[in-house]
């Protein structure tokens, strides 16, 4: 096989394992909350082992290239480092956990892929750059198909308004990382700075942890720690080392694309591990939101 095809088939691979890995996340946290603990505690003991991880994958790294050191970071890219951190693995992942308490992960997985057209919105904005005609018309189409899935739930008398809110400010608090980032990005490194921003993270959810929780609070059933370990492996470290290497491969627009089904693979695990439904409406919603963002995800 040519290297070039095999480099591609290996980069569709990771891609799709990235997008699994993604995908069943929402699936172990809603696994997780019966056994009592709540989002700040298992968000903390999440990104806990997810550092612990990537600084043993970063360390090695570091020591296989000695020959050629990193070049230091700016200070005002520091800075700009420090907020993305807080930003988009921090307040995100904090709002969404929260959200997960009331919300089905179907539901939640279904919100969070509308990020790529709220990050399309919020590049324009703020660079004041026109939105390509494609995506004009993609983004009506996405939003569409949500108001199709949300409907059923906010028709309901006993809707989680409030749950359906943290998730949206997830969605919301992702993009606006994801609309920032870049350009620290392609100053400092994407896996330096996916690690380093993944550590100010673990920083800021361990100090609101230390001030709102007594440290007993840490004393959790054993699985609630295997969970969060399982989390931090599967969906965190391994897809974010997956999704990297995938768009060195296949570049950063098929690895969306693939990306992009992530929501069917979090629907289809959801009924089969926590038998949650969707209605034929909130199929028909998701499928035109997945169209949506594959319009505006494909080059």
């Amino acid at each position: 096989m040519p290297n070039s095809a095999q480099s591609i088939r290996i980069g569709v691979f990771l891609a799709v394992f990235a997008a699994t890995g993604f995908a069943m996340k929402g699936v172990f946290i809603k696994l997780v909350y019966p056994y009592g603990v709540d989002a700040v505690t298992l968000v903390m003991l999440r990104l806990m082992f997810a550092i612990a991880l990537l600084w043993m994958v970063r360390l090695w790294r570091l020591h296989a290239s000695s020959d050629a050191p990193e070049t230091p970071i700016a200070p005002l890219d520091k800075l700009k480092l420090f907020g993305l951190g807080l930003l988009g693995y921090y307040l995100s992942s904090v709002l969404d956990f929260i959200g997960l308490e009331t919300v089905s992960a179907s539901l939640e997985r279904l919100i969070l892929c509308l990020y790529p057209t709220f990050t399309v919105l919020l590049v324009s904005w703020f660079s004041g750059k026109p939105i390509p005609p494609k995506i004009k018309r993609a983004l009506p189409l996405t939003y569409l198909g949500m108001v199709l899935v949300l409907a059923p739930e906010l028709m309901n008398a006993h809707a989680d308004w409030v749950g359906i809110g943290f998730v949206v400010a997830s969605t919301l608090a992702f993009s606006l990382y994801m609309a920032w980032s870049p350009a620290v990005i392609e100053r400092v490194g994407s896996m330096r700075f996916t690690e380093l921003a993944l550590t100010v993270s673990g920083l800021g959810i361990l100090v609101h942890w230390l001030i709102s929780h007594p440290l007993s609070s840490v004393v959790q059933p054993w699985p609630v720690w295997a969970y969060a370990l399982t989390i931090a492996i599967f969906s965190t470290v391994l897809p974010v080392y997956a999704m990297t290497n995938a768009m060195k491969r296949i570049g950063a627009g098929r690895t969306a694309v693939i990306g992009s089904f992530g929501p069917v693979l979090s629907i289809v695990m959801s009924m089969g591990i926590l038998n949650e439904r969707l209605s034929a409406v909130q199929w028909l919603g998701a499928a035109i939101v997945l169209s949506g963002v594959w319009m505006v995800s494909k080059k």
